[in-house]
């Protein structure tokens, strides 16, 4: 038995073929960087409060814009504003996650 697992571990062995690994390790890497690519160029927009705080963001995350409307802002109560700023940028993140995954390349099956 342990000689018949040997000669499988083997045949395994002589059929991995590095050349085709790096070719499907450059092929990731080009996929990789075109959705890098897009995220960067990819703007998304979340909102809170009705559509009072609307937060902009590119794909990759970074804040890009933010627009408040007059009607949301009391000197009296910034804690409200604060919060609706902070709901428009989770919101806005989330899409986000959602075309990070979307954008990103599946693994390929390296044969293991």
């Amino acid at each position: 038995m342990l000689r018949s697992s040997t000669t499988n571990e083997r045949a395994n062995v002589e059929n991995f073929n590095l050349n085709d690994l790096m070719a499907q390790a450059a092929a990731m890497q080009s996929q990789l960087q075109s959705a890098q690519d897009k995220l960067a160029s990819t703007e998304l927009t979340g909102t809170a409060g009705g559509g009072l705080v609307t937060a902009t963001i590119k794909g990759t995350g970074e804040l890009v814009g933010l627009v408040i409307k007059p009607e949301v802002v009391d000197p009296e109560d910034t804690e409200t504003l604060a919060d609706l700023i902070i709901a428009a940028v989770r919101d806005a993140n989330a899409k986000a996650a959602d075309v990070q995954q979307a954008f990103m390349p599946q693994m390929p099956d390296l044969g293991f």
